[in-house]
């Protein structure tokens, strides 16, 4: 698995003895060697094979913040779905295995990435398994060896992005914005996508005894046991990062992009906010006991945090985000997201990856600047895409340019 990419893993020339080295653009002159600064984690070096619009692809952007600009449909989207996968999951489409799949090739889809963090090089692995390109399994390697699943990524990499997709986030239903929060959990906490497994396992099982009937009371007791105690923790983790989420917004206020004031909507978090954590699991179990009957003909379960929402509102307007213009939406959506990446990269000692795909759109000139500026001081290797490369000449001094061509990258000179 990624071959070439493994044959080249050697030490960063953009790093001497741990600290940034000549190769490295102004942005990041002592990235790294402040006391209590995150360090900078980039993609050095990206090789795709069959993978979307790409037969064969390599791009090298060194350490610095990355532009590709080009036409819609020529595969700059691909190129930051490929990044995504460096963390566990779908990527940032949510794709299946056959939809990353070039269509005119018959080698499966992989992705190859040099990547620097803390001055060292490491290789990552991943793609479509060879010996069952059938089936939907995603195989991993870091540094040559296999990893036993995709979460081993977790503990190597750190991947943030917002997408054209995310736009509406705040005014369509709560689902979307559901699993974005408990997206944003995992990175902190890996063992959260297991409690929402396990939780979601036990509700879809629960809901499929009431169906069938008469159901055993003690099996569906030990069922909504599992759900209370692992929808107790599910609530409390996304409450810990809504809280930190506040705080770091908090922090920045005065600045071009709005502060966002953030809650979760649920009986669990409610309850979580003035009784312990043991009480509202004895809450969770009475209330699934009670709603046996409604459930049954329903066909869904009326309370939990599958039920939860994400409350967002601006706060200088002191209005609900979904009634909010597009522009004023979407800068709420970026205020958090660059909140997000502050907490993290602080959390983690290493700033993560941020991808940002047509992230210029329901921007004015001046959140435009703002961004650019946020993303130089936080010394982060950001991707951005866009149609337009006038509108990315103000970032051409601290970032790369690519353009990107029916599948095909070229770099520019600015």
């Amino acid at each position: 698995m990624g071959g070439r990419c493994e044959a080249s893993c050697v030490k960063n020339p953009d790093f001497v003895d741990g600290k940034p080295g000549a190769g490295e653009t102004a942005l990041f002159p002592r990235h790294g060697t402040e006391p209590g600064r995150p360090k900078l984690q980039a993609v050095r070096r990206l090789v795709l094979t069959s993978f979307r619009n790409y037969g064969e692809a390599e791009l090298n952007p060194s350490c610095s913040p990355a532009v590709l600009t080009g036409p819609n449909g020529s595969g700059k989207t691909n190129l930051l779905e490929a990044l995504s996968l460096l963390a566990p999951g779908r990527g940032l489409r949510r794709a299946s295995m056959a939809e990353m799949q070039n269509r005119h090739a018959t080698a499966p889809w992989a992705i190859a990435v040099e990547l620097g963090k803390n001055g060292e090089t490491l290789c990552i692995g991943t793609g479509r398994d060879p010996e069952a390109p059938e089936k939907e399994r995603r195989i991993v390697h870091i540094d040559g060896r296999a990893a036993k699943n995709q979460q081993a990524l977790a503990e190597h990499v750190a991947v943030a992005w917002i997408t054209p997709d995310m736009d509406r986030l705040l005014v369509d239903g709560p689902a979307a914005r559901r699993r974005l929060l408990d997206r944003l959990v995992y990175s902190f906490d890996p063992a959260h996508a297991g409690r929402v497994h396990r939780y979601e396992k036990a509700l879809r099982e629960r809901l499929r005894l009431l169906r069938e009937g008469p159901a055993d009371p003690a099996w569906l007791s030990a069922l909504e046991d599992v759900m209370a105690q692992t929808g107790v923790a599910i609530a409390a983790a996304r409450q810990h990062l809504l809280h930190q989420l506040q705080t770091a917004m908090d922090e920045a206020a005065g600045g071009a992009f709005p502060v966002a004031a953030i809650g979760l909507r649920g009986k669990a978090e409610e309850a979580l906010n003035e009784r312990p954590a043991l009480m509202v699991e004895d809450l969770m179990r009475e209330e699934f006991a009670a709603s046996r009957g409604g459930d049954a003909a329903s066909g869904s379960c009326a309370a939990g945090p599958h039920r939860s929402d994400l409350v967002v509102e601006h706060r200088q307007q002191r209005c609900p985000a979904h009634l909010c213009s597009t522009g004023e939406q979407k800068a709420l959506l970026i205020s958090i997201m660059l909140a997000f990446v502050k907490i993290l990269g602080k959390a983690r000692g290493v700033m993560p990856i941020f991808l940002l795909d047509d992230i210029t759109a329901h921007l004015d000139e001046l959140r435009r600047m703002a961004l650019f500026e946020e993303i130089s001081a936080l010394g982060i290797q950001a991707w951005l895409t866009g149609t337009d490369k006038e509108v990315f000449l103000p970032f051409f001094d601290t970032a790369r340019h690519f353009e990107v061509k029916n599948g095909h990258i070229v770099s520019s000179l600015n």
